[in-house]
């Protein structure tokens, strides 16, 4: 039988990321969707909770957590709205995972 519950780590990301979301997204999304506008600022923050590089391991700069951790992360944003969690989840596969799979100990420690 498998067990399917959250761990602590998992509940306490969770509820830090849907505060975020209700403090930072979701006041201001139907205006900014109104005016076509991306606000950058939220990158910044998201960096500022490590939320740009969760499941990286902490000697690259990241939290060193689960899969199932960016997966919660990424519902938790995608609730807000879908072009942060995109942002999020194409930084991590793409950006973050690559290099992390494929660079070298220098790209590694650069990026």
């Amino acid at each position: 039988m498998f067990d399917f519950s959250y761990s602590e780590d998992q509940l306490s990301v969770k509820k830090m990321v849907r505060k975020f979301v209700d403090r930072e997204i979701m006041p201001n999304i139907e205006k900014w969707d109104e005016e076509q506008h991306f606000e950058a600022s939220i990158i910044d923050k998201l960096a500022d909770l490590g939320l740009m590089g969760v499941c990286i391991p902490e000697k690259y700069g990241g939290q060193g957590m689960d899969y199932i951790t960016l997966a919660i992360v990424c519902s938790e944003l995608e609730r807000g709205d879908t072009a942060f969690r995109t942002l999020v989840s194409v930084h991590t596969a793409l950006n973050s995972m690559t290099l992390l799979q494929w660079g070298d100990e220098f790209q590694k420690e650069k990026y």
